[in-house]
């Protein structure tokens, strides 16, 4: 299962970022998803830099197995999750 969160809509609204990011984290957790696929857009690398900093917390690091930035595609990122 893959699940896809556009930040586009909040680009400037720090709390309903974190809230949509732990939102995202949380439901493929429960859902046991695969891959989460974030889009924090081209731009200045701003809020690229904050999903990183969001999903390098303590507590979301241990959710999930490893993130990887799209190599064709700057401005998106895939999170995987290893179940057993």
């Amino acid at each position: 299962m893959k699940l896809k969160l556009d930040l586009h809509d909040i680009y400037n609204r720090g709390s309903d970022i974190d809230r949509a990011l732990r939102g995202i984290i949380d439901e493929a957790v429960a859902k046991k998803a695969t891959l989460v696929e974030i889009i924090p857009g081209k731009g200045s690398g701003a809020l690229k830099k904050k999903v990183l900093r969001f999903l390098d917390q303590k507590d979301v690091k241990q959710l999930y197995h490893r993130v990887e930035k799209d190599s064709k595609n700057f401005g998106r990122l895939f999170v995987h999750f290893r179940w057993k």
